[in-house]
């Protein structure tokens, strides 16, 4: 199998500090191969519901993190950029304490949207939320470049 991604994936790089949610939620790419990413982020007071235990619109954020910048790493970002446009989470399993990680495999890798099956899983392997989220691929506008 070859390989979806773009270019040279540098987890290094992608993890260095900056002023957005991942750095503010401790969220860490983790590992890749040819046709998937993964990502961590701790279930602790930052990610914790009233309950005590995970907010699912934290696992929501970590999903849509990794599976944003798995479609940043298929395409061409001189031509194009990304934004998600739909997600949908089915929360499984409750999680006190701990990582959770995010695994993002592709559905579907076309023209203008991808389509990612991303599963969550505790410190003990066992899933706890299941995200379809659905990115749209965007044209630059000609000279204009994002950050």
């Amino acid at each position: 199998m070859s390989s979806i991604w773009f270019g040279k994936i540098d987890l290094a790089a992608m993890n260095a500090p900056g002023e957005h949610i991942n750095t503010l939620l401790d969220i860490r790419l983790e590992e890749h191969g040819d046709d998937w990413i993964s990502a961590s982020m701790p279930v602790d007071s930052r990610t914790h519901q009233p309950y005590g235990i995970l907010h699912g619109g934290a696992s929501v954020v970590l999903a849509e993190s990794v599976g944003s910048i798995a479609s940043h790493l298929c395409i061409d970002s001189s031509r194009f950029y990304c934004v998600g446009l739909e997600v949908n989470a089915n929360h499984l399993k409750a999680v006190k304490s701990g990582r959770v990680t995010a695994l993002a495999k592709p559905l579907h890798l076309g023209r203008t949207t991808h389509v990612w099956d991303i599963r969550l899983s505790n410190e003990q392997g066992a899933m706890t939320c299941i995200v379809r989220l659905t990115m749209a691929i965007v044209p630059l506008e000609s000279g204009k470049k994002t950050a």
